[in-house]
């Protein structure tokens, strides 16, 4: 036998993975809420090449991602200052922090590097330039394993 006035009130659900304060982040400002279309896109192409698009981390990955961002950067920030960066430079100073599945490119002025962190994937794309160093981590693809930008989709 129930009680009360009216019917049960639903629960609100997330419309994602939850994430939490990471060590030594600061909490970032609400996002301004920006007008969506809800008009589908004629083209198809990001329907078509969604394959191609990163998966966020959430949770403790994303703190392990954010770590081993603020880390590489750190050790590849002495390369970028004497302008002693090569593939092969980067690939030791990144291999020298643990990490064994590194691949390092010439990009342009600098150097790109792609890290796969563990086996989840937990990922680390970047490059050192005259400019800057730059890193961002990421969890992989869909429909793919490993943490290459796969050539082709489903």
């Amino acid at each position: 036998m129930t009680t009360g006035g009216g019917p049960p009130t639903a629960a609100a659900t997330p419309s994602g993975p939850a994430d939490h304060l990471c060590p030594g982040e600061s909490p970032s400002p609400p996002p301004s809420s920006t007008p969506t279309s809800t008009t589908p896109p004629t083209d198809h192409y990001a329907e078509n090449h969604g394959f191609m698009v990163p998966f966020k981390l959430h949770g403790d990955r994303r703190c392990q991602g954010l770590a081993v961002v603020g880390r590489v950067k750190k050790a590849l920030q002495p390369l970028r200052e004497k302008g002693a960066f090569t593939p092969e430079s980067v690939s030791h100073t990144i291999t020298g922090l643990g990490y064994s599945k590194v691949r390092t490119y010439a990009d342009g002025s600098g150097v790109g590097f792609l890290i796969e962190v563990d086996d989840y994937p937990v990922c680390l794309e970047g490059a050192v330039s005259p400019v800057a160093t730059e890193a961002n981590a990421f969890g992989g693809y869909p429909d793919h394993t490993g943490c290459e930008q796969p050539s082709g989709g489903h």
